[in-house]
This record gives C-alpha cells, sequence and structure tokens, in this order.
C-alpha cells in the first residue's frame, strides 16, 4: 500500500530505538512517577524540579513536551471565593524586596497557604515562617481557605514569639491577606505587612520551599484517608522533625531550634 518493499518494511522494524528516544522512555517514566506522587497536581515546572532533585540533567521545555505528550497536565487551580461587589481590599508594598537573611529572630515572618490532598478532600495548611532561622512559628489546618486559617496562624506566630519591636509580615496578594481584619491584626499587633508584587512567587521563595520540602519528604510518601490523619502527620512533621532535627544549609547544617539556641548562646555571651 505504501510501495514499500517487505524486506525493507522487516529491516526498518528491527531497527533499535535512538539513544535519544531510549532516553526520554526512561525520562518519561520518572516524570509519571513524580507526577502520580503529587496526586496528578504538578505541572512540568515542579515535576522538572522533582527531576533535578534527584540529579536528573534535563532542560523544563523536554519536561514540557515528554508531559503533553502522555496527557500529564497539572491540577486545576481552585475558584477563587467570590467577593461582594464594592469590597475593597488592601493591597501593600514589598517591603522584604527578598532580603530573605536577616541578622536576628523577629525581624521577618513569611505566611502562606498549600493544599493537602486527603480522601475526605482538601486540607488547606497555612503557615509562618521566621526568615532567621526558617523555623515554622505558627501554623493552622483547616478544611476550607478562609481568612481565619491565616489570622489562626499569625496568631500563634505572634502567642509563640511575644515580639519586642516590629516585625514585617511578608505574604502574597491571596484574597486572606489583603481583607481588613488581616490589615487590622498587623496593626493592633505591632506588625507590619509587605506582599509580593502580583504573579511573582520568588518574592515569597522561603515560604514556597518549606511547602516543597514538606510536600517531598512527607505528605507524597503517604496516602491520607481523612483531614484528621493529615492533620496529624503535617503536626509531626513540623513540630517534631522540621523544627526541632532537620538540618539546613542556611543555617550551618543546624536545625531551626538549635540554630536559634546558638545565636542566644552568643548574645549572652557577650
Amino acid at each position: 500500500m505504501f510501495d514499500v518493499h517487505p524486506s525493507g518494511y522487516y529491516a526498518w522494524n528491527k531497527q533499535p530505538h535512538s539513544k535519544r528516544a531510549k532516553a526520554n522512555q526512561r525520562l518519561t517514566g520518572l516524570i509519571k512517577q513524580f507526577w502520580l506522587e503529587s496526586g496528578g497536581v504538578y505541572g512540568y515546572r515542579k515535576v522538572h524540579s522533582d527531576l533535578r532533585d534527584v540529579g536528573e540533567k534535563c532542560g523544563v521545555n523536554r519536561v514540557y513536551r515528554l508531559m503533553r505528550d502522555e496527557g500529564l497536565k497539572a491540577q486545576v487551580g481552585y475558584r477563587k471565593p467570590r467577593h461582594r461587589s464594592g469590597e475593597s481590599h488592601i493591597v501593600v508594598p514589598n517591603r522584604l524586596q527578598r532580603q530573605f537573611n536577616p541578622e536576628s529572630p523577629d525581624e521577618s515572618w513569611v505566611t502562606d497557604i498549600t493544599h493537602i490532598r486527603t480522601h475526605e478532600g482538601w486540607l488547606y495548611l497555612a503557615v509562618v515562617v521566621d526568615l532567621f532561622s526558617r523555623k515554622v512559628i505558627g501554623w493552622s489546618m483547616q478544611s476550607r481557605i478562609t481568612k481565619e486559617i491565616v489570622l489562626d496562624a499569625l496568631l500563634m506566630a505572634v502567642w509563640r514569639r511575644n515580639p519586642k519591636k516590629m516585625v514585617t509580615v511578608h505574604s502574597d496578594q491571596g484574597s486572606q491577606y489583603t481583607s481588613h481584619d488581616w490589615q487590622h491584626f498587623l496593626k493592633v499587633n505591632g506588625l507590619e505587612g509587605s506582599m509580593s508584587r502580583r504573579g511573582n512567587c520568588h518574592d515569597n521563595a522561603v515560604a514556597e520551599s518549606f511547602f516543597q520540602l514538606l510536600k517531598r519528604e512527607r505528605v507524597k510518601r503517604k496516602v491520607y484517608s481523612t483531614r484528621d490523619d493529615a492533620r496529624s502527620d503535617i503536626f509531626d512533621y513540623i513540630e517534631m522533625f522540621y523544627n526541632n532535627k532537620r538540618k539546613h544549609g542556611s543555617n550551618d547544617l543546624l536545625s531551626p531550634v538549635e540554630y536559634e539556641k546558638r545565636y542566644q548562646e552568643r548574645l549572652r555571651s557577650v
């Protein structure tokens, strides 16, 4: 039908795959593994990040093409809550300006929200991280993504740290952080707001980094039947492992708790 001699067809059919084809086949297997471990949530950029973490050297565009060919896509984002007509939102400048390494505790905190998949439905997690030590100083978990979840996390941070000076609290421009209640809480507790530029996730890179660690080191290794199962396991990761034991390159390979402890010891010895 194609005017090809049978011997020529069989010779072509027996040819081995090219090195590039074999490499793509192997890489596609890894891509599927990381995509499935994310619960079908990750897009090509985060899958590419996972591949780099395990030492794979490949371009992000190559990952995009292979995922497209396999029909693998990111989880569609949540629809943002609808706001009443005329409701105002408060956006403040980016005062942090990516200054992620302050010289002492309680100078700058960052906060953000992520979601955890369970068989019962989504569980939302809000955290507050002190940039000095990368310690999670406040957190809240709820089944709905409302302004209360971020207020509860910040309330825990204020209660635990009881800062004696003004702290810069950096967030994105999500509706929970642009609410009047959020701004009022900052004001009455002597805190100063700061916000990422719209659509620029790098302005809040430390909070994003914590969530990536949480998901890679704990969440992606688990299957949570209920939200309570997830709450218990995430509490264990934050309070038992991450804050107290996990070594950080930015902390001279010390845990956040140990890094702050040694800082206080240096102050007392002066």
